[in-house]
């Protein structure tokens, strides 16, 4: 099982070197940037798990890296700072940050917070996927109701015969109820 993949971006070496062995030590891959171009590169690039971005780097600061990080690649951060400035902090929750770090940080500082984050970010993928299932089960209920209804108005029947008569068509061509109701209304929306 491969390890988790982090990305560090500092432009301060010795701030990015103590995060990168403490996160080593801790059992974790680094990938390392000392901007926000390398860092949005080599996150994409390496396909890293989580990002811990200085929010003050040259070119690129670390939050538009975060949005570009986020939209390239789908990977959250945590906002590393020498400054505790309070609309700084909401800028990076309204980004999504998914924790903030106030220079110096040290490993028993560093690790929960990935730990954290990580965990968090899990977290909200199983949400995305569940949202995202759920609407499609929406969607495919709502097509087989759409269908239903055409069935019954067609060959006036009770939902209940329209459903069973839906399924007699899809069983013996081992299709999905949902793709003969999709036919069935792409085909009354042509006749129409």
């Amino acid at each position: 099982m491969s390890k988790t993949k982090i990305l560090v971006a500092d432009d301060d070496r010795i701030t990015l070197s103590v995060m990168a062995v403490g996160l080593k030590k801790a059992g974790f891959d680094v990938v390392r940037a000392m901007n926000g171009e390398d860092a949005v590169r080599l996150g994409c690039k390496e396909r890293v798990d989580l990002a811990i971005l200085d929010v003050r780097m040259p070119g690129i600061f670390g939050i538009e890296a975060a949005r570009q990080l986020r939209h390239e690649a789908d990977i959250d951060c945590i906002f590393l700072s020498a400054y505790a400035d309070v609309e700084l902090v909401e800028l990076a929750i309204k980004e999504g940050a998914l924790g903030y770090l106030v220079k110096p940080v040290n490993s028993t500082q560093l690790i929960p917070a990935v730990k954290a984050a990580l965990e968090r970010s899990a977290e909200l993928r199983r949400l995305h996927e569940t949202e995202a299932s759920l609407t499609h089960a929406l969607e495919t209920n709502r097509e087989i109701s759409v269908a239903v209804g055409i069935y019954m108005e067609r060959f006036d029947m009770e939902r209940e015969d329209a459903v069973k008569a839906l399924r007699a068509i899809a069983r013996p061509q081992r299709r999905k109820l949902v793709d003969v109701a999709h036919e069935l209304i792409q085909t009354s929306r042509e006749k129409s």
